[in-house]
């Protein structure tokens, strides 16, 4: 026979579908000074207002600080708020806060990158992003050369595009992978350091795949400034500066999109409708991304347009 102590009965209790209004939104993200998240928060933002137009919405940055982020969750968790979206700084170590806010009664949702103990979770489909930007990268490159994967932030989202980066070039053997160390801190100047440094340590580099769209504008401003000729560089996320980059000269040739609207959109209902006692299908949702070129960039939508 099953048995459960009183602790395990207080959280199934607290877990029971409660059909609240959705009174009250906190979300703890990376940063609002990455358009991504900018669009992101704002995706959030209407979507709840859908649901109750005098929604209050609170918005805190991490900045990628563990401790911040716990300090935000204890923060929703104590005004118990309805619904928390969470932009994990820690997949692992942020579990605690997480089955703190839901013995509250909470509904957590990850987005953009996974996280330990939530309800579920929505996410571009990272691994396909990186295979999709560096597939096309060797491609461009005839399938010859030596080719620099610059990481970022150890998140999930950023680790599966690296993951994803390896899996296309395997299939390309006149590839060599230089390094697929390094931080770029998903920054434009964190991608310009990051090259500059690569640069004076690698004597040839034909290509270079970044986690994001900030670093690859960085990367490719360090390189023009080098006197580089010739250099290939794919992205993830399809942001404003790249639909830019690929309608000027440079060396970004192509971008795995994601919809960060979308994406929050998609959070929130999932999140209203477990409050309402409905579970996803699955747990995991992943996005499509949607690799942009120089070639597509017509047909393109990007992050702002509403029909995306």
């Amino acid at each position: 026979m099953a048995t459960f102590t009183l602790c395990s009965l207080v959280l199934a209790a607290q877990e029971l579908p409660r059909g609240a209004a959705l009174q009250s939104l906190g979300m703890s993200i990376s940063s609002l000074e990455n358009p991504f998240f900018v669009a992101l928060v704002k995706g959030a933002e209407q979507q709840a207002r859908r649901y109750n137009p005098t929604v209050k919405v609170t918005t805190l940055a991490n900045e990628y600080s563990l401790d911040k982020q716990i300090a935000h969750l204890e923060r929703f968790t104590a005004e118990r708020v309805d619904l928390i979206l969470l932009n994990a700084a820690d997949a692992v170590k942020v579990e605690p806060a997480v089955q703190a806010a839901r013995a509250a009664g909470i509904v957590v949702v990850a987005v953009d990158v996974a996280a330990n103990g939530v309800h579920a979770t929505v996410m571009t489909d990272n691994l396909q992003a990186g295979e999709q930007a560096c597939q096309y990268l060797a491609q461009a490159l005839s399938g010859q050369g030596k080719v620099i994967i610059q990481s970022g932030p150890q998140v999930s989202s950023v680790t599966d595009r690296v993951a994803g980066c390896h899996m296309a070039l395997k299939h390309f053997p006149g590839i060599t992978v230089l390094t697929d160390k390094g931080d770029g801190k998903g920054s434009r100047w964190g991608g310009q350091q990051l090259m500059q440094q690569h640069l004076k340590q690698y004597p040839r580099i034909d290509g270079v795949f970044t986690i994001n769209d900030r670093q690859a504008i960085g990367t490719d401003l360090a390189a023009r400034k080098a006197g580089l000729k010739r250099l290939v560089i794919t992205s993830v996320d399809g942001a404003p500066d790249i639909e830019q980059a690929l309608q000027q000269p440079s060396f970004i040739v192509a971008s795995a999109s994601q919809s960060p609207r979308l994406m929050a959109e998609r959070a929130v209902s999932v999140g209203f409708e477990l409050m309402q006692g409905k579970r996803p299908a699955k747990s995991l949702i992943l996005m499509e991304p949607t690799l942009v070129t120089r070639e597509n960039l017509a047909r393109y939508k990007g992050w702002n347009d509403a029909g995306k």
